[in-house]
């Protein structure tokens, strides 16, 4: 799945021409928008895909390099059957794309798993960290998991519910919005997961989320958390959506605890997907911290 085969009605809303970078175990999707070396990464979670950034990069790219990935497995990204989707290799995916962009300033915007992800690929290289943009996201071991996300970790059952019925990406649609999605917008978020195949990767992130029972994934979490005060030498602006069923409040505060100085703006009427239910306020808010 790529670029040229996207239907006209998504393109309208996903007006990009993505780039391709070859991991070693397929290739990764990207949006390379704007020039310069310094740039802004977007970088999504679980089930979503750069679609997610497709109105921030709309506001930025006129002013500031956008690149925004789709993590092996998703979006327009190879969907490899036998590739290890761990936190870890994410972040090694990441990383490698990267540094091969040989950018000298980079900016950074998390949401879901690209908490861990996006800040997993920076903070080691710290050096080149310059602003930092947190949405609804967590990069900290944590024992509030909704039943309804424990349930797709069911052996079996769960793989069946996320692969076989869509049972994440698809209740995603409503569950994370507080307004309804336009269907286009409805279509967009789904259009990459269409099949068992397609929806690889959404099963294996639920299935990869720490239990804090000392696997590799915890063990790739607990080297992030021990990095985050270094976010306190960095302007760092928070941005919440409030009513999130996943991310609630705990990890808003959570955040604030941890990044006492960081800017925050609770976006109370806003789900997870905030910047489908909160667009202006909050793609605003990115504007404001980034181009400053």
């Amino acid at each position: 799945m790529n670029s040229v085969n996207l239907p006209p009605w998504l393109r309208e809303l996903y007006p990009f021409e993505p780039k391709r970078f070859a991991t070693g175990a397929g290739e990764m999707s990207y949006l390379d928008e704007g020039v310069g070396d310094e740039a802004v990464l977007m970088v999504h979670g679980n089930p979503t895909w750069s679609f997610f950034y497709r109105n921030v990069v709309l506001a930025l790219r006129g002013r500031i390099r956008c690149i925004v990935p789709d993590h092996l497995g998703c979006g327009l990204s190879d969907k490899p059957q036998d590739f290890d989707y761990t936190l870890g290799n994410h972040v090694e995916n990441l990383g490698r794309l990267i540094d091969s962009l040989n950018l000298r300033k980079i900016h950074l915007i998390v949401h879901d798993w690209g908490g861990p992800i996006g800040l997993g690929t920076m903070l080691p290289r710290h050096e080149k960290l310059g602003k930092v943009v947190i949405l609804n996201t967590a990069a900290f071991a944590d024992t509030v998991i909704p039943w309804r996300i424990r349930f797709c970790r069911v052996p079996v059952i769960g793989e069946l519910a996320v692969r076989g019925f869509n049972g994440f990406a698809w209740p995603a649609t409503w569950m994370a919005v507080t307004k309804p999605l336009p269907d286009a917008v409805k279509r967009g978020f789904l259009f990459p997961y269409d099949s068992w195949a397609n929806r690889i990767a959404t099963h294996r992130f639920v299935r990869d989320i720490p239990k804090g029972l000392g696997a590799p994934n915890d063990i790739a979490l607990a080297k992030i958390e021990t990095a985050l005060p270094l976010l306190r030498e960095r302007p760092v602006r928070i941005i919440w959506g409030g009513q999130d069923f996943c991310f609630n409040r705990h990890y808003f505060e959570r955040w604030k605890g941890l990044l006492p100085n960081a800017d925050a703006d609770y976006l109370a009427a806003a789900g997870h997907y905030l910047l489908e239910d909160a667009q202006t306020d909050a793609v605003g808010a990115i504007e404001r911290h980034i181009i400053a």
